[in-house]
């Protein structure tokens, strides 16, 4: 955005550029029809990722999620452990103690929101730890002073232990300022890049997004060495949140299986910041066409089914996502209630 200066002259105001990665994560005992333990990663406010004890299973929702996890094994190491391990047995454990302390029955629900946020301009970063019981905030950790602030009564004896328990602090410590503003670094990078081909015979698109300013380069490597043959450059095109997009395009129609590791796509802004690179790779490349799909008698009917089920798996898990990551529990139980009727 622009603001008049004095005599008449503009200049162009600083974008205020936010990335944040957060885990909403929850817990419950006595909610029927839903898992106990259920995860959600979000990144700039879009769903990433998702798990829960019911499937067992880690769920990428996006393209670049489902890259990290492929060519990260540590990282997906320690989302299994997260998610099927600590976590579950931590939330049990939590609403275990809870229930006794507070000498109730019935439903019981844990929620934690946990993460950083780093302002690009700045360079602040923010963590946050944030635990909600029953649907009213219980316990926060205040990353300045590494103490924890009770928002409960209930809450304080927690509180004290935690306090006293050094390797829980230096852990969260850790997370908050290390491990937590590192991944937010390579998804901010990963999000930005993508691999997109539209037929099979289509050239491969290197496509980047949301960077800013409008300073960048993009191209194609081979074995490390920048190409020319068979890349068309394009153009740095404006989105609509004042942030840029571009791409390249590759064609790869003469490559054999074994050639395709031989190349990536490398970005890099201006300022001089490292290169992001893309490997190219079938298993990441996003398509818009079905294969095989139509062959055969009946097939028609089986791809309705395969809407007709896709759409109710959109719907169930946007349903999760909103209990999750807000404390409305009682509308949500009830929604989820009523689908789970309507199935049956």
């Amino acid at each position: 955005s622009s603001s008049a200066g004095p005599a008449g002259y503009f200049f162009t105001l600083p974008l205020s550029m936010k990335h944040s990665l957060k885990y909403f994560v929850t817990g419950s005992s006595g909610v029927p029809n839903i898992p106990e333990f259920m995860g959600v990663l979000v990144f700039n406010g879009i769903q990433a990722g998702y798990c829960d004890s019911n499937n067992m299973t880690l769920k990428p929702k996006q393209d670049w999620a489902k890259k990290i996890l492929q060519t990260s094994p540590e990282q997906k190491e320690w989302y299994d452990h997260m998610c099927f391990k600590k976590q579950p047995n931590f939330f049990k454990n939590m609403i275990s103690h809870l229930k006794q302390f507070t000498k109730s029955e019935g439903v019981h629900v844990l929620q934690r929101i946990g993460g950083c946020e780093r302002d690009e301009n700045t360079g602040e970063l923010t963590g946050l730890v944030h635990f909600g019981y029953n649907g009213e905030d219980f316990l926060e950790f205040n990353l300045e002073t590494l103490t924890w602030i009770a928002l409960k009564p209930e809450a304080d004896i927690i509180k004290q232990e935690w306090d006293a328990d050094r390797v829980r602090t230096k852990h969260n410590e850790n997370f908050l300022t290390q491990i937590c503003p590192e991944w937010l670094k390579t998804y901010v990078d990963s999000a930005k890049m993508s691999l997109v081909q539209k037929t099979p015979s289509s050239p491969v698109s290197c496509h980047a997004t949301g960077f800013y300013p409008d300073r960048a380069v993009m191209f194609w490597r081979k074995d490390g060495e920048e190409l020319h043959d068979g890349v068309d450059p394009g153009e740095i095109l404006p989105n609509n949140d004042e942030t840029f997009q571009m791409s390249v395009d590759l064609n790869v129609s003469s490559f054999t299986p074994e050639e395709w590791s031989r190349y990536d796509c490398a970005f890099q802004l201006s300022d001089g910041e490292d290169n992001i690179i893309t490997s190219l790779n079938k298993t990441v490349i996003r398509t818009n066409w079905v294969e095989n799909i139509t062959k055969g008698e009946g097939k028609s009917f089986d791809l309705f089914c395969l809407l007709g089920l896709w759409i109710l798996v959109i719907v169930v898990f946007e349903l999760l996502t909103v209990c999750i990551v807000t404390f409305h529990w009682i509308t949500c139980v009830c929604r989820l209630t009523i689908l789970h009727q309507m199935l049956h």
